[in-house]
């Protein structure tokens, strides 16, 4: 099963960074036939082939992770991982920000009958031009938007297969 583009839920941490002005935001889901706790779902996602390749990178630039940190951050015992740090937990969802703060990562459970839906979403918020002004994203945003979408699903995607 794909992740599906879903709307925020409305009371979510991730949505009350989206009505900030000129916020981006997104949400991807995927349903799971079984039983998922948040710790889980993080564990897994921070643990994927594919987010170890974005770990191995950011360790070149002086902001080393591991398996552990990941684990740690999942089970709520530490708070950092490479450039993410733990902004906000609250029940079933974790909320994360990068070391500049204009962008956030958000997890979320949600149990069903059926299985667990998982949520995984992105906010990012607009730099304040030099002069003043309006908040506003620039070219390199624009640009890395399509690819940024398509690599959400595939951590999404990766993180349910490894559950």
């Amino acid at each position: 099963m794909a992740p599906q583009n879903t709307p925020l839920p409305p009371a979510s941490l991730l949505a009350r960074l989206a009505h900030r002005r000129g916020a981006y935001a997104d949400a991807y889901t995927l349903q799971l036939p079984r039983a998922v706790t948040l710790a889980e779902f993080v564990e897994a996602f921070y643990t994927t082939r594919l987010f170890k390749v974005e770990r191995a990178l950011l360790g070149l630039f002086g902001k080393p992770s591991s398996d552990a940190m990941a684990r740690a951050v999942a089970r709520g015992e530490g708070c950092r991982l490479a450039i993410w740090t733990v902004e906000a937990r609250e029940g079933d969802e974790l909320l994360m920000h990068e070391d500049s703060g204009a962008t956030r990562s958000w997890f979320k459970i949600e149990p069903g009958a059926a299985g667990t839906t998982l949520w995984f979403g992105s906010a990012v918020l607009p730099r304040q031009p030099a002069g003043g002004g309006e908040p506003r994203f620039g070219g390199i945003f624009h640009a890395l938007l399509g690819f940024h979408r398509w690599y959400s699903r595939a951590l999404l995607a990766a993180a349910a297969r490894g559950l």
